[in-house]
């Protein structure tokens, strides 16, 4: 393990991008979530949040299903391994930040 700073190189990028991490953490807090919901609390765009869903649905962090009940509904939830996996990065980055804060340089 090197210096903190090294170590943040190494962050999941498929969980820990802006839009992403927004999604899956607010998926953290409940069974599921529509699509029309995550957008709301994102601020993210249709197309926007369709695109990121779908790369989030395609490494297995989030299941998606469509349904139609008189209207078209998409309904978003982080997998068993979805939320193992955002609940870790959110781990690793508080573990980060504290060894950042701490962290001297030997050479110094």
């Amino acid at each position: 393990m090197g210096t903190p700073f090294e170590d943040m190189a190494d962050i999941d990028r498929l969980v820990h991008e802006p839009a992403r991490l927004a999604i899956t953490s607010a998926l953290l807090s409940c069974e599921s979530a529509d699509f029309l919901f995550l957008q709301r609390i994102t601020g993210l765009s249709k197309g926007n949040l369709s695109s990121h869903l779908s790369k989030l649905s395609a490494g297995g962090v989030v299941g998606i299903e469509k349904s139609t009940d008189g209207r078209p509904r998409t309904t978003v939830r982080l997998t068993p391994g979805g939320r193992v996996t955002v609940s870790a990065h959110w781990d690793r980055l508080l573990r980060l930040h504290e060894a950042a804060e701490a962290w001297t340089d030997p050479g110094a």
